[in-house]
């Protein structure tokens, strides 16, 4: 493969990790304006226009393994590019809220075909030694995606509430560049490869677990805070504008794509204790968000953004270089499951909490430090791989300063 024809491919790639948190969080900015324009529906329908994609996500990853067995990846990918962006837009041409939630899941169905695709084809066409650097890479689109499409929707939303799910029309851009210049490979074959008995995904879960769990714990840690940041401010820290807090939000995924543009540096440079790095950074973020005020407010939100830009990648590279070729049919599935089985389940693990708590302030927050520390016992047993490449730059860069000093 070219040098050209490569960087097509990567590009072609990480276009699909934009899109991937959009699933759900497109359309939050316009939800005041569609739960007015659905008057009779119940509270829970409308949560579950965000909620929906999640849930059909992880179940159409469970499944993952088989399609995967069945059709080359340009293929799936395409297939899971047309119900993400139909499915999207098409949400917004109906004014019975049942069948808008039957698009929700299409969404869903869509982003769990394309998830497992977006990390594990950088496995299967880059060498270990990249692809810490590529995950990164990955995570940062991820947070830019949302980014982009939480503004955009925003402004739609501003037009008309049907508006807002043209934002999922961006598909069309990944739709293109995987046409051109993604191969139909099946994944975890290659030419003169044996064929060999794809493993189930109890025998995956049983082999990866210690990864799914980790980004299990991870998000439901993070999902505390987009969750419950606008009603923890309104209800406990005065001192911060409610007008301001869409910018505080957005101000935290900018840090987390800042986090996992920088991920390959920290691994470089902390090597095995990587792995602490995002809970420890979770826990104090969530002290800072519990202290209030600005410097509270602010400092906790990038410490929680930075966390996760950077825990994200760091469990997605590891799984992946741990199956190697065959990472997109095997832990790549189980990950992503578990990064929206998180999301979806954090709420209700915080509504339990909510009941022990009781009136204490910042209740989210607390509880928040009490996951951040079990996902940080967690991560304590994950065993760190370090590509030799990796490792010998960050010793010539300790012997440069040695010389230097």
């Amino acid at each position: 493969m070219s040098k050209q024809a490569r960087k097509t491919l990567m590009v072609s790639i990480l276009s699909l990790s934009l899109l991937t948190v959009m699933a759900g969080a497109a359309v939050a900015p316009a939800l005041g304006v569609i739960k007015e324009a659905f008057p009779g529906a119940p509270q829970l329908a409308i949560q579950l226009i965000i909620s929906m994609p999640a849930l059909f996500i992880f179940l159409t990853n469970m499944v993952f393994p088989r399609l995967s067995a069945k059709f080359g990846a340009k293929t799936l990918v395409l297939a899971g590019l047309g119900l993400y962006t139909v499915g999207g837009v098409a949400a917004g041409l109906f004014s019975n809220i049942f069948l808008l939630l039957c698009m929700r899941a299409l969404v869903g169905v869509g982003v769990g075909i394309i998830m497992p695709l977006s990390t594990g084809l950088l496995a299967y066409y880059y060498p270990p030694e990249a692809q810490s650097k590529l995950s990164g890479y990955s995570s940062a689109m991820n947070q830019i995606g949302g980014v982009v499409a939480t503004l955009l929707a925003g402004v739609l939303s501003a037009v008309n509430w049907r508006a807002s799910f043209l934002v999922y029309l961006l598909g069309l851009v990944s739709v293109v560049l995987c046409f051109l210049f993604l191969p139909n490979d099946r994944l975890g074959e290659r030419k003169g490869d044996v064929a060999q008995e794809k493993p189930s995904v109890l025998q995956s879960f049983k082999t990866y677990y210690k990864y799914v769990v980790g980004m299990f714990l991870l998000m439901s840690c993070f999902f505390l805070y987009p969750a419950n940041y606008a009603m923890e401010t309104l209800a406990f820290d005065t001192m911060v504008p409610a007008s301001l807090i869409s910018v505080i939000m957005a101000f935290a995924d900018v840090i987390a794509a800042i986090g996992g543009f920088l991920f390959f540096r920290i691994m470089k440079t902390a090597k095995s204790l990587t792995k602490v790095v995002a809970p420890l950074l979770f826990f104090l973020g969530f002290v800072c968000l519990w202290f209030g005020g600005w410097v509270g407010t602010l400092l906790g939100s990038a410490l929680v953004g930075f966390a996760n830009g950077a825990g994200v990648p760091f469990l997605i590279s590891q799984g992946s270089m741990k199956a190697g070729k065959t990472a997109a049919s095997t832990v790549m599935p189980l990950v992503s499951a578990a990064l929206y089985l998180g999301q979806f389940v954090s709420p209700f693990l915080m509504s339990g909490a909510s009941v022990i708590l009781g009136d204490l302030r910042h209740p989210a927050y607390l509880f928040g430090m009490v996951v951040s520390l079990l996902f940080l016992l967690w991560s304590l047993t994950i065993p760190v791989i370090v590509p030799k490449p990796l490792e010998m730059a960050a010793e010539l860069e300790e012997q440069k300063k040695l010389i230097n000093s």
